[in-house]
C-alpha cells in the first residue's frame, strides 16, 4: 500500500484555514495537519513540518530560508495563501525539487481597493485629523483633492491593473513603471509607461505594486524620496522590504512627502516603538488587504485547488 500523503499547515495564526470547508476537500487526498498557533522556535517548526509531503504556508506568517528547508527531506509541495512567495527561499527550493505554487490575480481587486482607500485616507487627512479630534483640538489643515491629480504605479500586474482601473474612475491621471514595458501592456492597463525617475518627478501620488525581489527590495530609498514631488503621497500593499523605512521616516518627519499609507511593513508584526508610529501624516493597516470574507473564500479555495492539482499530476500556479 502506497504511504498515506501529509499535508501540514504550520501555523495558522491569524487564523485563515482552520474552520474552512475548502478544508474537507482534501481528506480524500491525504492527512491533514493543522496547527491554530504559531510554533515558538525554529526547532518547533522544523518538528512540525518535518513529515510533510505538502506544506500550506497561511497568510505567509512563517518563513522558510535555507537552513529549515534542508531538514524537511519529504517535502515535495510548497503552496502559498497568496501570490507573494518572498515567505520561502527559492533558490534551494528548486535545487531541492520543491515546487513552489501561489495564488495570482484572483484577490487583486480587493488589494487595489484597499489601496485605494489608503490613498483616500491620507489624502483627506483621516488618521491625523481623528487623532486631533479625540485629543481636543479642532485643526485645520488642507486636503489633497485627488481628481486630476496624477498616479504613478511601480509595477504593472494584476493589482496595478486594477489599482488603474480604480484611479481613472475617480477621474486621476495614471502613469505606470514596470520592468517589462511595451505597448501591448501600456494599451492594455491604459495608462503610459515612463521611466522611474520620471514617474517619481512627475506623480502627486506613487503606489507600490511589484513584488519582493532581489531587484526590488529597497527600490524606494532616500535619493528616490528626494526625487519625489513635495506634498506627494505614498501608498505601499506590496512588500514591506521594497520601502527603506528609516528614509520613508525621515521625508514624513522632514514634510516633504505628504504622507503615507501603508499595509506592510519591514518588520512584521509592527512593533510598538518602530519610528514609522510616531509619524503624524501615515495611515496604517496590519497586512491585511485582502483580508474580507470575500478574499479569504477566494485564497483558501485557491490554495486547496493547487494542492489537489498538485497531487493529481496537474501542478498549477507553479511559480517554478
Amino acid at each position: 500500500m502506497a504511504e498515506r500523503i501529509t499535508i501540514v499547515i504550520p501555523g495558522d495564526d491569524p487564523p485563515q484555514l482552520q474552520g474552512s470547508p475548502h478544508l474537507g476537500r482534501l481528506q480524500t487526498h491525504g492527512e491533514v495537519v493543522l496547527h491554530t498557533d504559531r510554533p515558538d522556535s525554529p526547532e518547533e517548526q522544523v518538528r512540525r513540518a518535518k513529515n510533510a509531503d505538502c506544506l500550506i504556508n497561511s497568510r505567509g506568517s512563517l518563513k522558510w530560508p535555507a537552513d529549515v528547508l534542508r531538514q524537511l527531506p519529504r517535502l515535495r509541495l510548497f503552496a502559498t495563501c497568496g501570490i507573494g512567495t518572498d515567505a520561502i527561499d527559492l533558490g534551494v527550493a528548486r535545487e531541492l525539487g520543491i515546487t513552489v505554487c501561489n495564488i495570482p490575480g484572483r484577490t487583486a481587486p480587493l488589494v487595489a481597493e484597499h489601496a485605494l482607500a489608503l490613498l483616500f485616507a491620507v489624502a483627506r487627512r483621516l488618521a491625523f485629523q481623528t487623532q486631533e479630534l479625540k485629543q481636543g483640538r479642532w485643526t485645520m489643515l488642507d486636503n489633497v483633492f485627488l481628481r486630476g491629480k496624477t498616479l504613478g504605479l511601480i509595477g504593472a500586474g494584476h493589482i496595478a491593473a486594477e489599482m488603474a482601473r480604480l484611479a481613472s474612475a475617480i477621474g486621476m491621471r495614471v502613469q505606470a513603471w514596470t520592468f517589462h514595458p511595451s505597448a501591448e501592456r501600456a494599451q492594455r492597463l491604459g495608462v503610459r509607461f515612463v521611466d522611474l525617475p520620471e514617474l517619481l518627478r512627475t506623480s502627486d501620488a506613487v503606489s507600490v505594486h511589484v513584488k519582493l525581489t532581489e531587484e526590488t527590495r529597497g527600490l524606494l530609498g532616500a535619493r528616490e524620496f528626494d526625487a519625489m514631488r513635495q506634498g506627494a503621497l505614498l501608498v505601499n500593499t506590496a512588500r514591506g522590504a521594497i520601502v527603506d523605512a528609516a528614509a520613508l521616516v525621515a521625508v514624513l518627519e522632514s514634510g516633504h512627502l505628504g504622507g503615507a499609507g501603508l499595509d506592510v511593513f519591514d518588520l512584521e508584526p509592527l512593533p510598538p516603538d518602530h519610528p514609522l508610529l510616531r509619524c503624524r501624516h501615515v495611515v496604517l493597516t496590519p497586512h491585511n488587504a485582502d483580508q474580507t470574507p470575500e478574499g479569504m473564500e477566494i485564497l483558501n479555495g485557491g490554495v486547496v485547488d493547487n494542492v489537489i492539482a498538485f497531487l493529481e499530476g496537474r501542478p498549477q500556479n507553479v511559480v517554478q
